[in-house]
């Protein structure tokens, strides 16, 4: 009877892998199963005229809406901080009419001014911090992003020879800058 019985200690663990193998099976199938699903269907789609209407439709339309821009994020952020009373500073504020070619010197010019608010709400401890920074964070992201391909018109202006703003008016600027971009 020697080794005929079956070893307890790691049991546990075959047991174990058995379960993952069956689940890693079963999700296999599901997959399979699906593709041969959606295949079938796609197929048919295609082999009638208003079938291939509706692919090419879907596949070659602009996607338009608003929220597939990658500005969206700070949008929304600039809309939780627009109204806040404890934010008393004074910052370049951009043109919110340059030419095309000066867009991206434009938003670099709001984002480092952001960083001014950033650091005067840290040093007053104000409420709407974390939006701040929210604004600050995915601005730079993006710009760092673009920074490969950013060639700056030499007749687009500095950041420090905008006008200085009260924070609303700068806030109001930065919104529509952000949605002029949306919209290209």
């Amino acid at each position: 009877m020697l080794g005929m019985g079956r070893p307890t200690q790691n049991s546990a663990g075959a047991l174990s892998r058995l379960d993952s193998r069956k689940t890693h099976l079963k999700s296999i199938c599901l997959q399979y199963q699906l593709y041969l699903l959606l295949n079938s269907h796609f197929f048919c789609l295609l082999k009638n005229e208003m079938g291939l209407i509706i692919f090419f439709l879907c596949a070659y339309v602009p996607k338009t809406v608003a929220g597939h821009c990658k500005w969206a994020e700070v949008l929304k952020d600039l809309e939780q901080i627009k109204t806040s009373k404890d934010i008393d500073v004074s910052l370049y504020t951009a043109n919110t009419d340059e030419g095309k070619e000066c867009q991206e010197p434009v938003m670099r010019c709001f984002f480092l001014e952001t960083e001014v608010i950033l650091q005067e709400c840290l040093i007053k401890n104000c409420s709407k911090t974390q939006d701040v920074w929210n604004i600050w964070k995915n601005g730079n992201a993006s710009l760092e992003k673009n920074k490969l391909n950013s060639k700056t018109s030499a007749k687009c202006k500095e950041c420090e020879e905008y006008e200085e703003k009260n924070f609303t008016e700068f806030i109001q600027s930065f919104v529509k800058v952000i949605q002029k971009e949306c919209k290209h």
